[in-house]
């Protein structure tokens, strides 16, 4: 039989216990926004008003037409765009912006073709780009948001293109599993060192 004596402990300190410590509740954080291609990636794009901001249809679309599409017109290639469910992203403004800048070359919910819900091993962007750039930018520390930002930035643009030819090879392969297993979930998924 277990008998459990209750047992009051003292601290006692140089420094006064009942003084606030205040400390930040989260640590800092941006949205970003990039996109990742045989050639490279293109970004990072932050939504911000000063402060981090919520992604929304309006400020999407604004991103859009202001920071992709003049990287397209620079571009003389034939390009499918491939994006998630998010609402922002299949708002019907937003699906209209993309029909435009990509016909008949939309991979997203009502797009051209229609994209699962849940297939992150399907996806460069969740299967590689997203934790291979939080891995490195976290590696350095960074305390504010724009140590942050500033991070984002330099380890966006040491991504080099060979990296990026590689992520897409091993895409067309992930696809290609999926339409061996008629859709279903990959059984083995295909990892390689990029």
């Amino acid at each position: 039989m277990w008998h459990r004596k209750q047992t009051n402990f003292r601290y006692w300190a140089v420094d006064n216990s009942r003084e606030l410590h205040k400390r930040p509740l989260y640590s800092p954080r941006v949205t970003v926004w990039c996109t990742i291609a045989e050639f490279g990636v293109w970004g990072p794009y932050f939504f911000e008003k000063g402060v981090t901001i919520t992604v929304t249809s309006d400020r999407y679309c604004d991103m859009l037409q202001n920071f992709l599409q003049p990287k397209l017109d620079e571009l003389e290639e034939d390009v499918w765009f491939q994006q998630d469910r998010a609402t922002a992203h299949t708002s019907h403004h937003s699906l209209s912006i993309l029909r435009e800048m990509f016909p008949s070359h939309l991979i997203s919910l009502h797009g051209d073709i229609g994209w699962p819900t849940q297939s992150p091993d399907l996806t460069p962007c969740d299967f590689f780009f997203w934790g291979y750039l939080k891995a490195k930018v976290y590696a350095c520390c960074p305390e504010t948001s724009e140590q942050l930002k500033e991070a984002t930035q330099q380890e966006v643009a040491a991504i080099p293109p060979a990296m990026t030819r590689k992520v897409m090879d091993n895409f067309l392969e992930r696809l290609q599993e999926c339409v061996i297993n008629n859709g279903r979930t990959l059984s083995d998924v295909i990892f390689k060192s990029f």
